[in-house]
């Protein structure tokens, strides 16, 4: 910390950009680990939604096996560790089958193997469709790879198999515009979300250069949703929905849709299970009798609350079970629902923590305690209001406050 006040200027930061850039590194490790503290191994809690996992090449350098955080700090200090963010519906390995004679040092009780555990080349330190580690050695600016939300595999932008990276849904600033990437590996098992309405897509700005008709007009700068049924025209959908059929369609309650494109008249057409509401489904189709082919796909950009849209009535989810897919269903797989868990711990371990140090305190412990507090606050608002807060702090600034403070205590002895 003494660093960050260097008083030659070079390395001098303001204490507002010091403190923020403190608090980000902690959020992003929480959001990361998902509030857990890595004081306890997770075998214990089963096959989790989702949690952070570690791969030591250490101890399983065929990269087959995942160790919780805790175990990665326990069992696994000073090991050649991988980190490989989240994944879903995974249980901790360290120490089965898999490590030999190596036990874990937490939790010796566990099953030979995990069965339901899913690994991909992650595990070895390989990602994307080209197997590059990351960080990559041989690349100088090390730009970030998006997780795709079905396979939990990390891509480069350039091997999504978009025409360009202008594909990816971002705003000015260059930040993301979308909830989920679903790569186009595996958009061909994902391919019947063109049957439901563009705007669970996030849209991309493209130019257009259709022709004028009485019925169509040029547009220029029009949102395309990449991966959406638009696509149609342009044979890339997977989905092969029958659009001049005029013979009457059921529904997925088994309920008869007339008209002359019925198949994409269907797609507004809601029905209501007895489930209530809450199991709306706006496909309007038995997705597990609809003819779905298993064409070459794009990779798909998702918006916000998307899953929300998807339905929920029986044949739904039966098709949702067959295809692997019934995770997208859970609200608590999702990673924003992962990381505002994460804030919920961070903040709950703050309040825990403030509360167990004044516990153990006597009653005029305590209140000194508060008092120090709140003096030290109002003392560094009333010296960095004297001045503009842009302005880096240097280490004689610091000590100037606390010289103040003492003078005030002082006084008041």
């Amino acid at each position: 910390m003494a660093d960050a006040f260097e008083e030659d200027g070079e390395n001098t930061v303001s204490i507002g950009e010091f403190l923020q850039d403190l608090e980000e590194q902690e959020l992003e490790a929480d959001l990361v680990l998902g509030g857990d503290e890595g004081k306890e191994c997770t075998y214990s809690k089963g096959y989790m939604k989702r949690q952070a996992i570690f791969s030591c090449l250490t101890c399983t350098p065929n990269g087959n096996a995942g160790v919780c955080t805790a175990c990665s700090l326990s069992c696994h200090d000073g090991h050649e560790i991988l980190e490989l963010w989240t994944k879903r519906n995974f249980r901790c390995d360290c120490g089965n089958s898999k490590f030999g004679e190596f036990f874990c040092k937490l939790d010796a009780s566990k099953d030979v193997e995990n069965t339901k555990n899913s690994y991909n080349h992650n595990f070895k330190g390989s990602y994307c469709t080209c197997g590059r580690p990351y960080p990559d050695p041989d690349v100088e600016d090390q730009l970030e790879n998006l997780q795709c939300c079905i396979c939990e595999d990390w891509f480069h932008e350039e091997h999504l198999g978009l025409e360009s990276s202008d594909m990816v849904p971002r705003d000015d600033k260059g930040e993301p515009q979308f909830e989920d990437l679903i790569c186009q590996g595996c958009a061909t098992v994902c391919s019947f979300l063109k049957l439901y309405p563009d705007s669970i897509f996030a849209p991309v700005q493209q130019q257009t250069t259709t022709n004028a008709s009485k019925d169509k007009e040029v547009v220029e700068d029009a949102p395309l949703t990449v991966g959406s049924s638009k696509e149609l025209s342009n044979g890339s959908s997977s989905v092969e929905t029958p659009v001049t059929d005029n013979s009457p369609k059921e529904d997925c309650n088994g309920k008869a849709v007339l008209g002359e494109n019925a198949a994409i008249n269907t797609l507004l057409n809601q029905c209501n299970t007895v489930a209530g509401p809450s199991t709306k489904c706006v496909v309007g189709l038995n997705l597990l009798e609809a003819p779905i082919s298993l064409e070459k796909s794009k990779s798909m950009f998702l918006s916000k609350d998307w899953r929300e849209v998807l339905g929920r009535c029986p044949n739904c989810v039966e098709f949702y079970k067959q295809k692997g897919l019934v995770f997208l269903l859970d609200k608590e797989d999702t990673i924003a629902e992962y990381e505002q868990m994460a804030k919920q711990k961070r903040a709950q371990h703050e309040q825990d923590q403030s509360a167990e140090l004044l516990n153990n305190l006597g009653h005029v412990e305590k209140m000194e305690v508060l008092t120090g507090i709140a003096d030290l606050k109002d003392e560094i608002g009333t010296y960095l209001a004297s001045f503009d807060p842009s302005k880096a702090v240097t280490s004689a600034d610091v000590h100037k406050i606390f010289e103040n403070l003492a003078q005030k205590r002082r006084r008041m002895s």
